[in-house]
This record gives structure tokens, C-alpha cells and sequence, in this order.
């Protein structure tokens, strides 16, 4: 049996709403808000990711007849529970930031305004944020240390099938070009890219008869893969059968910064010098800057297994920060030692010094602090409506929000070394106590 997506949870949220029914807390008004309270191990800034897959999430988020009957089944939820999960959807109001832009700790990035009964939507919102972010904010690393060379992603194998997908539309948010995830190509128009690997060069009699064969397949104008058995024997092959107009030589292995260039020099000499070279292998930010920083003539980079795995989760967690009583919203917080919230709703600004981001101000609303002056900017905004989308959730303005939001910080922010946050947070509490 297939689980929903309303399954991709934990069982506790449902305890949490059988509980809920005896006490007649499920209905009340609710705030949750998500946030991170530090940023990852030595990340500078942190890049949203994940908003728009998350938004068509809850549009989808129900409880059909065969997944009611297996919690009864499983003893997880109560008769009554499952009366009220079968007529549950999502039908509250969120606000956050924009898919794209830059957070720091304490950035309230999400806020969701419903029910208690939205509880039931934690994990799914911080699986699919947590993931998302961790590799936008990854990937706009490498986007930096690529310093405008042409970035593929590439890391399909090395994650789950589904995580595979939301890995290549995170990556191109941030501004890598293409994917070579064919499921993201068609879910969310990813531009895609690829053309054969060793294991074709390898089913031929001889790396000649291989070349040939992808040659009049996709023309000359092909990524030929040059490292099966000598990078630079490849590389003379690979113009002896494509010719000048060969697309691109790719090196997948070995000392990639010596045979690019020893792969360069050939080309130039017989006259393939609008050839690219394109080189993949266990790449990732710190790599890539290193071997552009010694001049290896690379022109694209394919970057896999380091940037779906080797990411740092941002560890955002979802908190009720206000609940109805009354007449009232009544504002609450842990004062758990090491895992404090803040509560009340909050909204959140970026200020500037000379046209650079300096200050994260996060404002709880029923403060008696202003608003900033025109040097800041609300980073909140309405991102549903009573369960109704009302914002673009298209890649190309995430991908337009995530290069305007990091061209915003200042340069001490792209050091690849671990440090301190760039944006300081600067917290103006509620007036009234949290309880």
C-alpha cells in the first residue's frame, strides 16, 4: 500500500490530536511559527528552499478511506480522530519569507495561522524546509565558488527518489543550470542535461566505435566523456571523431586540475578552442574554489554527491507561539533550558548600512516598536490565504529572489570557512509575558 502524504509524519502528532479532541483545545486558534535557532556548523547566512513544494503539499494534504482505515487498523487513532482526519484540509493562512531569500537565526521563515488541529502539518513542513534549505543554501556556496562557470546538478544517486527531485529544483533556485533528473525536468521545468557515462564506452569494442556512436546520435556538438582509459588519449580521440565543433570533453576522475589543463593545451592546438571542458567527481564549494583559484581552465562543473549529502540541515523547528483563549490570542513559549522560543506573532525586517544587509529585525506584533525606516524591508509576506495560494511559486522568481537576496550581503559572507552569522538578529519582544 502507497502512504499519503499525510502519513509522511510522526505518530505523536496524531496522539497529540486524540488529546486534543478529549480537551476541545483541536478547534482553537493556533500560531505556529518555524525557525532556526542558530545557523548550520559555520554557515555565514542560510537560502530558503522548499517553499513552493511545500505550499502544493498542503493544497494536496488529506486523509482518504484506505488511510483512515489502516490508522483504525494500526489502533493510532481513535473513532472519533478518525471521523474528524477525514474531513480535515488545510484551510488557515501562512505567511514566510519568499522562496529564495536569505535567513539567519531566529528568521521566523514560516508562519502558519489555523487551527491547533494544523499541528498535524509539522513534520511535513520542516522535512520538506529543512531538506530544501540545506540545499539551496549549499548550492548558492557552490554558485559563488563557481563565480559564473556553468553548474549541473548531479546527484540523483546518492539520495531517495523523491529527495533526488527536490534536491535539482533546490540547486536551480539557487542558481545552479541545470539538473540531470529527468522528474525534475518535467515537475518543475529544470532545464536537464547529461549524455553518457563509462559504462558506454565500455560496452563498445573500442572507445573509438563508442565515440562515434554518441557522435551520430547527438551530433558533434556532444559532452564526450574522455577519462575511461587515458584522459589525454581521450581527449585526441575525441577530436580525431567530433571534430572542432565537439561540444565539450568531460573528465570524471583523477587529478582533474592537471588534465584539464593538459586537455586544454591539446585542444588549442588543433584548433578546438571553442571545445569546453566539463568535469564532475566529488565536487562541492571548497573544490571548486580551489581549482579555479589556480587557474584550471574548466568551463562547467557537475556537482552530486557532496551537495544532496553533504549539505548541513538548518534545523528549523515548528512552535506554537500563540492559542486562542478566550476572546484572545494568548501569546506562549518553552522555557525548556537550550531550546527557548519566543512567543507572539512575529514579523520580521532586513536593514541596511550603504545598500548592504546588516541586521535581521524580528518584531513581535503586539510590541511597542515601530516599524523601521525605508532602509529596512518586510521579509513576511502572505503566501496563502484561508487554504488558497496566493503567491508566485515559480522557480524563475525563486531563482530571481535568491540572487537579489544574496547580492544584498555584505562580502565577508561568501568566506567558504566556518564563521559567525553575516546578519546580526535583533529581537524586539512582545510587551506582554509569554506564559
Amino acid at each position: 500500500m502507497k502512504a499519503r502524504e499525510s502519513l509522511y509524519t510522526d505518530r505523536y502528532e496524531l496522539s497529540m490530536l486524540d488529546g486534543a479532541l478529549v480537551s476541545g483545545v483541536i478547534n482553537a486558534k493556533a500560531t505556529f511559527e518555524v525557525f532556526t535557532r542558530s545557523l548550520a556548523n559555520g554557515y555565514r547566512y542560510g537560502v530558503v528552499g522548499g517553499t513552493g513544494r511545500l505550499i502544493e503539499a498542503l493544497a494536496d494534504f488529506s486523509f482518504d478511506d484506505d488511510t483512515i482505515a489502516w490508522l483504525l487498523d494500526e489502533h493510532i487513532v481513535s473513532n472519533e480522530l478518525a471521523t474528524f482526519l477525514s474531513a480535515y484540509r488545510f484551510e488557515g493562512d501562512v505567511h514566510g519569507y519568499l522562496e529564495g531569500e536569505v535567513f539567519t537565526s531566529l528568521s521566523p521563515i514560516l508562519r502558519i495561522e489555523g487551527r491547533f488541529s494544523d499541528l498535524i502539518l509539522e513534520t511535513l513542513v520542516l522535512s520538506i524546509l529543512n531538506y530544501d534549505s540545506g540545499v539551496a543554501t549549499k548550492a548558492t556556496r557552490v554558485v559563488h565558488a563557481a563565480s559564473g562557470h556553468r553548474l549541473i546538478e548531479m546527484g540523483s544517486r546518492r539520495t531517495n527518489e523523491v529527495a533526488a527531485v527536490a534536491a535539482a529544483r533546490a540547486a536551480y533556485v539557487a542558481g545552479f543550470d541545470a539538473t540531470s533528473n529527468l522528474a525534475a525536468g518535467m515537475m518543475y521545468g529544470v532545464p536537464t542535461a547529461g549524455t553518457a557515462a563509462h559504462a558506454f564506452v565500455l560496452a563498445h569494442r573500442s572507445e573509438r566505435e563508442a565515440f562515434e556512436a554518441q557522435v551520430a546520435a547527438q551530433g558533434p556538438g556532444t559532452t564526450l566523456l574522455v577519462d575511461t582509459f587515458d584522459v589525454e588519449a581521450g581527449t585526441e580521440l575525441a577530436l580525431d571523431v567530433a571534430g572542432v565543433n565537439l561540444g565539450a570533453i568531460r573528465i570524471d576522475s583523477g587529478d582533474v586540475a592537471s588534465s584539464s589543463r593538459r586537455s586544454r593545451k591539446l585542444l588549442d592546438q588543433r584548433g578546438g578552442t571553442n571545445v569546453k571542458i566539463t568535469v564532475t567527481g566529488d565536487l562541492d564549494e571548497f573544490v571548486i574554489a580551489e581549482l579555479l583559484a589556480n587557474d584550471a581552465p574548466i568551463d562547467s562543473f557537475g556537482v552530486g554527491t557532496k551537495l544532496v549529502t553533504g549539505y548541513m540541515p538548518p534545523g528549523f523547528v515548528f512552535k506554537l507561539v500563540a492559542i486562542e483563549d478566550g476572546t484572545s490570542m494568548r501569546p506562549v513559549a518553552k522555557r525548556s533550558i537550550g531550546k527557548m522560543s519566543s512567543g507572539g506573532v512575529k514579523d520580521a525586517y532586513r536593514l541596511f548600512e550603504d545598500g548592504v544587509a546588516v541586521t535581521e529585525l524580528v518584531v513581535t506584533r503586539d510590541s511597542r516598536d515601530t516599524r523601521p525606516s525605508a532602509q529596512g524591508r518586510s521579509l513576511v509576506h502572505g503566501l496563502v490565504d484561508h487554504g488558497v495560494t496566493v503567491v508566485d511559486t515559480s522557480l524563475e522568481i525563486a531563482r530571481a529572489t535568491a540572487r537579489a537576496a544574496v547580492a544584498e550581503l555584505p562580502r565577508s559572507a561568501f568566506v567558504l570557512g566556518a564563521g559567525e552569522p553575516v546578519l546580526t538578529t535583533e529581537a524586539v519582544a512582545s510587551s506582554t509575558p509569554d506564559q
